[in-house]
């Protein structure tokens, strides 16, 4: 009788043990794939971080340093924002000025492997340009040093072919950085600046009936645009946060009245009052022209809403002169 018991003991023993074996085995940790990767990439703002997540695909996890729904000029930094860019392999800004508080906080991060790639190097650049000689022109406005675009315009993104450029630098800058996705990298980077050379041949032919004309924005954040495509570019004020001066309403209701203009360039977020009584005043209509420093969370995570938004903003600009 005890024999039998015996052998059963063992029986039972050996398969408790294969179960608890299997179990076990189980648990052990899975190789990592590409979308399980961990290498973390911090942008500046929207363009940047749209073309940024176009390049880096599934090989980083790509966070924006300033929420898609507030612009350079607002941002103010968290202790959120040093524990990102402490974590970080990589910090990915426009440059030319646009951040003028990210210096400070990437020295206050001290962050000895953060390594940052400026989206602008390289990039063909114009002068900000001062509307007006006349004395006296900024006397009314009240300029702050941190929002002051600098000797040279930043909006070079508004230039599918510059904003080429940027994609390549992007792109070069992750693959050094992150050498073991470089395939992903070029490969994703190649797709997207293909779709951004279409979307240029797309607005010369839209804009070219309208070479030489001028169109006039809210603030100055068009010149590369116009360049690109043979037209004039006018503005009311330099940056978003000022208000416009007597002189400033003056100088683009005349040039309204000189160019036949039918619309004024109006952004997004903006709605500034003295705008939009200007045009009522002059009897022409406000259309959007979106310069893309802001946008929902949703838009912010498709890289494609830079190609929407820029073929919007043409179709708007074409009712500005008439169409």
């Amino acid at each position: 009788m005890a024999r039998p018991l015996s052998l059963r003991s063992r029986f039972v023993s050996l398969t408790l043990a294969a179960l608890l074996g299997g179990c076990a085995s189980s648990r052990q940790p899975s190789a990592p794939s590409a979308s399980t990767r961990n290498f973390k990439v911090v942008t500046t703002f929207l363009p940047i971080t749209l073309f940024t997540r176009a390049v880096a695909g599934d090989c980083a996890i790509v966070t924006p340093l300033i929420p898609p729904n507030l612009g350079p000029h607002d941002f103010q930094a968290k202790p959120g924002d040093l524990a990102a860019l402490g974590q970080a392999r990589v910090l990915v800004k426009n440059g030319l000025e646009m951040e003028g508080f990210l210096d400070k906080l990437v020295a206050t991060a001290a962050n000895s492997q953060l390594e940052v790639i400026d989206a602008s190097r390289g990039v063909a650049t114009l002068e900000t340009k001062e509307q007006g000689d006349e004395p006296g022109h900024h006397d009314d406005h009240d300029h702050a040093e941190a929002h002051d675009h600098g000797a040279v315009n930043p909006h070079i993104w508004l230039d599918p072919l510059r904003a080429v450029q940027q994609v390549e630098t992007i792109r070069d800058g992750l693959v050094k950085a992150d050498p073991s996705c470089a395939e992903g990298y070029r490969r994703n980077a190649a797709a997207y600046t293909a779709q951004l050379k279409q979307l240029n041949n797309e607005i010369a032919s839209q804009l070219k009936p309208y070479t030489g004309k001028t169109f006039i924005a809210f603030h100055d954040f068009a010149p590369y645009f116009a360049q690109r495509y043979g037209l004039n570019a006018n503005y009311l004020v330099d940056v978003p946060e000022l208000n416009p001066s007597p002189a400033d309403l003056q100088r683009v209701s005349t040039e309204v009245k000189r160019t036949q203009l039918k619309a004024l360039l109006s952004e997004p977020q903006e709605g500034n009052r003295s705008f939009n009584a200007l045009a009522k005043d002059l009897g022409v209509k406000v259309v959007v022209f979106d310069p893309m420093e802001t946008a929902t969370e949703q838009a912010s995570r498709d890289p494609a809403t830079y190609l929407q938004v820029m073929r919007r903003n043409v179709a708007d600009l074409r009712q500005a002169f008439g169409q």
